[in-house]
């Protein structure tokens, strides 16, 4: 028996090796088994049988244990009875490494007859194994060979950014690989296979005859999700070849090979690799080029979608997304989509109440400043801002003195004159008298122009009014110049409301439409405003023009409420489509900035 031949797999060739082995033994051999290292992780399964209904008993698999544990080869001797007689038997286990790891363990039950014969059975088993030994080197080293070489194709790919250039010299250097006259890279576009890459050619005709053999080749291959290879390894085969058969004519006497590849759960590809007349394709080339197309596949088709258009990109995601709404499953999709369907249906045919909203500032109707009256320094202060004043109460008083020893001194000045006046009267001087008269006028005029004055000096609340602003408490005794703004007071009872409207909803507001207001103080009162006047003015603030609209309560406010305060007005314009009241702002601002930059 040829135990290389390259067609029997790991598992047959132990079989037929381990009967070899037991049935030309020179000792019984009562059972055999063979375990063959089966992941990466080490861990041993069996691989072959001798003879094939046979079970291990406990002593074969202790005996593999203790072998796996030492490294080593070892045997156990034991007696085993058969009938009414006993029979001297022996396990042994010997280890097969291969780098410093255990690739495969033999186990033999054999009947020991004769001294001696247990040591030269080990050195007659130990020779066997070494043709296990040159099988699986064989085996390992024909993967790594094939990782190596995918790996290489993998590196190839990555190095290239453009999905044609990767595409390219991936199908260049597998064609180099595999001694391939020509190697093609095709990708499934709107249900067939599209030729994208050829082995050394960057650039080739869609067109072509070729190309369209190559396209049927693919498309047959990713139809039956299997790999196509004519002739066929196999003679047994089921598989269709028609278009690859008639390829692989139209080139010559050689041979070609179609392998599929997915992406996810959907096939996206396939890779033509066609041989030079006289050479045929075998296992080793087919698991390779299966092992390429696995991982390169996915990631030129990555690539490729990366290389694409935006519009491609977009109309790809709305084709899935279509796909998943009106195919089976995602269910969750369908929900959602038809959940939003609803809801815009029903904000288009649903009308609701429109407002506009706008920042709003409390105010006096009637807001009045307190200048000093006269110059003079600050005597008393009674009140600041935040206090509330009667009508008559005092606000602050001006230093008097001055204008109190200037009365002292005209009212003086007065009485000289009377005396004067009195004698000139009986002198009967009619000149001094007309005199006199004239000085005493003069002094009397200066005298009530003195107390209008001193009356000024006490500045009192003109009505009931709150206290805006001004605060004199910490300046008594400084010097104030006569018409110094230092108050500003509001009524209590009567207030406006200054709303600041954005320009874009300004047209929409007309005098008495009304509202209501929310004070940022007062959350829980919201009194009824309406609109009184509509400044035709903007003014820019925080970046934006605004329109100042007046409004006034419709009801009598309430006593917390004070001017200076802040909130928030809304007005109503009318019933509108709750889809428009929620949209019209940010359509509104697309449709200036197209305007604003179409040409």
């Amino acid at each position: 028996m040829d135990f290389f031949d390259r067609k029997m797999n790991l598992a047959d060739f132990a079989t037929e090796w381990l009967r070899d082995l037991c049935e030309n033994s020179n000792v019984n051999v009562h059972f055999g088994v063979v375990l063959i290292n089966s992941s990466a992780q080490g861990s041993l399964a069996p691989a072959a049988f001798w003879p094939d209904v046979a079970d291990p008993n406990k002593a074969i698999m202790q005996t593999v244990e203790k072998c796996v544990a030492a490294r080593s080869t070892q045997a156990c001797r034991y007696q085993h009875s058969v009938g009414k007689t006993s029979q001297d038997r022996c396990a042994v286990a010997l280890p097969l490494l291969i780098d410093e790891q255990i690739q495969a363990v033999m186990a033999l039950e054999i009947e020991l007859a004769l001294d001696g014969s247990l040591e030269g059975f080990q050195r007659a088993a130990e020779r066997h194994l070494l043709l296990l030994e040159a099988i699986i080197r064989r085996e390992i080293g024909s993967n790594s060979e094939r990782l190596t070489a995918v790996l290489n194709l993998v590196a190839t790919a990555l190095h290239y950014e453009s999905f044609q250039a990767a595409s390219t010299a991936v199908a260049t250097e597998l064609a180099g690989i595999l001694e391939c006259e020509r190697v093609s890279i095709g990708f499934v576009d709107k249900g067939h296979a599209v030729v994208k890459a050829l082995s050394h050619s960057a650039v080739f005709t869609e067109k072509a005859n070729l190309v369209r053999d190559l396209s049927a080749s693919m498309d047959e291959a990713i139809d039956q999700r299997a790999i196509t290879v004519f002739p066929p390894i196999d003679a047994n085969s089921v598989l269709v070849t028609h278009h690859l058969s008639e390829l692989v004519r139209s080139a010559g006497d050689g041979a070609a090979c179609v392998v599929p590849f997915a992406d996810g759960d959907a096939m996206a590809g396939a890779i033509v690799l066609e041989m030079p007349s006289g050479k045929r394709f075998d296992d080793e080339a087919r698991s390779l080029c299966e092992y390429a197309a696995l991982l390169l596949g996915p990631l030129l088709e990555v690539k490729r979608r990366d290389d694409r258009s935006l519009f491609s990109k977009t109309r790809h995601s709305a084709q899935q997304f279509l796909q998943r709404l009106i195919g089976p499953a995602h269910t969750g999709l369908k929900l959602i989509t038809g959940s939003f369907v609803l809801a815009i249906a029903f904000l288009s045919l649903v009308d609701g109440e429109y407002r506009v909203t706008a920042d709003a500032t409390l105010e006096g109707a009637v807001q009045r400043s307190i200048a000093v009256p006269l110059s003079g320094f600050v005597s008393e202060s009674y009140a600041r801002a935040g206090d509330t004043v009667r009508q008559g109460e005092e606000i602050f008083t001006l230093d008097s003195r001055d204008l109190r020893l200037e009365q002292l001194k005209l009212t003086s000045q007065r009485a000289q004159y009377k005396r004067e006046h009195s004698e000139a009267l009986a002198g009967k001087e009619r000149a001094k008298v007309n005199i006199l008269n004239a000085q005493l006028a003069q002094v009397d005029a200066q005298i009530a122009l003195v107390e209008e004055q001193l009356s000024r000096t006490r500045v009192t609340a003109p009505f009931d009014s709150f206290i805006v602003s001004g605060d004199l408490s910490q300046s008594l005794g400084a010097p104030v110049e006569r018409g110094a703004i230092v108050f500003e007071v509001a009524p209590l009872s009567d207030y406006r409301i200054l709303l600041e409207v954005d320009e874009r909803d300004v047209t929409t507001l007309m005098i008495s439409q009304t509202g209501v207001l929310a004070i940022a103080g007062l959350p829980d009162y919201v009194p009824q405003i309406e609109i009184m006047r509509i400044t035709p003015v903007a003014t820019t603030k925080e970046g934006r023009n605004v329109f100042e609209v007046e409004a006034s309560l419709t009801e009598d406010p309430s006593a917390a409420l004070k001017p200076g305060m802040q909130g928030v007005g809304k007005i109503t314009v009318g019933d509108r489509k709750l889809i428009w009241i929620w949209t019209h702002k940010i359509i509104e601002w697309i449709r200036m900035f197209v305007w604003a930059w179409w040409p």
